[in-house]
C-alpha cells in the first residue's frame, strides 16, 4: 500500500530555501526586484521564478498567486522546484494548507518504469503543523490514486481484498469476504450477476471491514465503494475509446478503503463499516444480458436495460447491506456515470443527498479543505424514468429524462439506508489533463472533504 516518503516533510531547517508567495501588487525585495522585472515575473497565478544567490545557488523562489492565494497551487511545487530543501513563507493557516498541497503534489506513479531513484524536493514542516496527521491524509489520497493507477491485470478483486485485509489488520478491525457462488448463498445476487462472467481467479466478492462495532455508545458510519476493476461494458460492450481508462472504475472502492483507513488511523470516536463490492464486468457465455431481470438483496427486482450500467447494480446490494447496520451516516463513492462529467466536468464531483444538514456539512468541509463538491438534485420528477413494466426498477433510465447522473442517484436512493443520512458522490477519480502537481491519472476526489466532515461531526462532538 502506498505510503509517501517519510522525509518529504522534515523538521530540518539548515540550508532551507525560502518560497515566497507573491501577488500582483506585492512588494518584492530589492534584492530580487530587478531579477523579477528582467524575467517578466508579475505575481500572476502559475508564475514561478527561481532567484539566484550569486554563488551558483538559489536565494529564494517566488511563486505567483494572482489576486487571491490558493494553497492548492502549492501542489505544483514538487514537480517544478529543483531538488533541495525549502521552507514556506506564509501565515500559519496558509502554510499548513500549502504543506498538504505540497504532499499531494509529490505523488508519482512510477511502478512500471525503470528509472534510478530521483532526488526529491523536501519541505520544512511549518511551525505548529501536526505532521503525522497531515501525512495520514496525504497517504490516504496516495493510496486511492495508486490503486486507481494500477492496471486491471494487477488490481483485480483479489488485490482489492488483499489491501482491505492489510488495512483491517493494521487497526485490529474485523474483515469478512464473500466470494464467487457463495454470494448467492449469502444473498448478494446482483453482485454475483455482474461479476460471474470473470475468470475464476477474478471472481466477484463483497468485502466488509468492521471497526469499533462493540461500542454501541458511538455513532455508526458506513462507507460504501464501487469496485469494478475493469468495465468492458459487458454484452453492451464499450467502444475502444470508452474502455481505455476503465481500470479506474474501481475508484469508488479505493476511496472507501482509503477513507476508512484514515478514520481508523485518526481514531475518530465512531463505529465504522466499510463495504466494497469488487467485480470485473467481463464478457463470456455466462455474462448477464440485456433484458434479464435480477434479484437484489433488498428484494426489489431489477430489469437490465444496459449491461454497461452495472455499477449501480452492485451498489444496490451493498447499500442494502450497509442499511442492515442502521448507520447514522452513509457515504458512497462511485465512478458511476459519464453524465456527471457532461454536467460538471472532470474536476467537480456531484454530491447527492436528501439530508439538508449533511449537504451543508459536506459543502462547508469541501470549501474548508479545497476539495470541491457540487450539490445536484435528487429530482423526484425523474423517478418515473427508472420504472419498469416487468420489474420493480430498471437499471437504465428512459431517454426522456436525459439527466443520467441524477437518475443513477435516484436508483441508488431506492437501496440506500433509511436510518441516518446518506450521500452519494459520483466521482471521476481521474486527471485527464497533465500539469505540474496533477499528473494524468488517478485522483482522490471528495475524500478529504468527507474526512473533514466526519471530524467536525464526531471528533468535536
Amino acid at each position: 500500500m502506498s505510503v509517501l516518503h517519510p522525509d518529504l516533510l522534515t523538521t530540518e531547517t539548515e540550508g532551507a530555501i525560502p518560497v515566497r508567495f507573491v501577488g500582483p501588487d506585492a512588494a518584492i525585495d530589492a534584492a530580487f526586484g530587478d531579477w523579477a522585472e528582467a524575467n517578466g515575473f508579475k505575481g500572476k497565478s502559475g508564475q514561478m521564478l527561481v532567484a539566484p544567490d550569486g554563488q551558483g545557488g538559489i536565494a529564494a523562489v517566488l511563486v505567483g498567486v494572482g489576486e487571491r492565494f490558493d494553497p492548492m497551487s502549492a501542489r505544483a511545487l514538487p514537480a517544478r522546484l529543483p531538488p533541495g530543501l525549502y521552507r514556506l513563507e506564509a501565515g500559519p493557516e496558509e502554510a499548513h494548507a500549502a504543506a498538504l498541497a505540497f504532499l499531494l503534489g509529490a505523488y508519482v506513479f512510477d511502478r512500471y518504469k525503470a528509472r534510478p531513484d530521483r532526488d526529491r524536493v523536501r519541505l520544512v514542516a511549518p511551525e505548529g503543523l501536526d505532521v503525522a496527521a497531515m501525512q495520514r491524509i496525504a497517504s490516504a489520497c496516495a493510496l486511492a490514486r495508486e490503486m486507481i493507477d494500477t492496471p486491471a491485470a494487477d488490481m483485480g478483486p483479489l488485490q482489492i481484498e488483499t489491501i482491505a485485509r492489510e488495512i483491517a489488520s493494521a487497526s485490529d478491525a474485523s474483515l469478512s469476504v464473500i466470494t464467487g457462488d457463495a454470494l448467492l448463498e449469502e444473498n448478494y445476487p446482483a453482485v454475483h450477476a455482474v461479476g460471474r462472467a470473470a475468470a475464476p481467479h477474478r471472481a466477484p466478492r463483497v468485502i466488509e471491514i468492521g471497526w469499533n462495532l462493540d461500542r454501541a455508545d458511538l455513532p455508526l458510519v458506513a462507507l460504501v465503494g464501487k469496485g469494478v476493476v475493469f468495465d468492458s461494458g459487458g454484452l453492451d460492450i464499450k467502444p475502444a475509446a470508452g474502455m481505455r481508462n476503465m481500470k479506474k472504475d474501481m475508484g469508488g472502492s479505493a476511496h472507501a478503503l482509503a477513507l476508512g483507513r484514515l478514520v481508523m488511523q485518526a481514531n475518530l470516536p465512531v463505529r465504522l463499516v466499510v463495504l466494497v463490492a469488487a467485480v470485473e464486468n467481463a464478457i463470456s457465455a455466462d455474462a448477464f444480458r440485456p433484458g434479464d431481470i435480477l434479484n437484489s438483496r433488498k428484494g426489489l427486482t431489477i430489469e437490465i436495460g444496459n449491461t454497461d450500467a452495472e455499477g449501480r447494480l452492485i451498489l444496490a446490494d451493498i447499500l442494502t447491506r450497509a442499511g442492515e447496520h442502521s448507520p447514522d451516516v452513509t457515504l458512497d463513492f462511485a465512478t458511476l456515470t459519464g453524465a456527471a462529467r457532461v454536467a460538471l466536468g472532470p474536476e467537480l464531483p456531484p454530491l447527492y443527498t436528501d439530508d439538508e444538514g449533511l449537504a451543508a456539512d459536506l459543502l462547508d468541509a469541501a470549501r474548508a479543505v479545497a476539495d470541491p463538491l457540487w450539490r445536484m438534485p435528487l429530482w423526484p420528477g425523474y423517478r418515473a424514468s427508472i420504472d419498469s413494466e416487468l420489474a420493480d426498477v430498471r437499471n437504465d433510465s428512459a431517454g426522456w429524462a436525459q439527466a443520467g447522473s441524477v437518475t443513477a442517484a435516484l436508483f441508488l436512493q431506492k437501496f440506500a439506508p433509511t436510518t441516518g443520512a446518506w450521500a452519494h458522490m459520483d466521482i471521476f477519480a481521474w486527471n485527464p489533463r497533465a500539469r505540474p502537481g496533477w499528473p494524468e491519472g488517478g485522483e482522490a476526489q471528495a475524500l478529504r472533504a468527507c474526512f473533514e466532515m466526519l471530524k467536525r461531526r464526531f471528533a468535536q462532538g
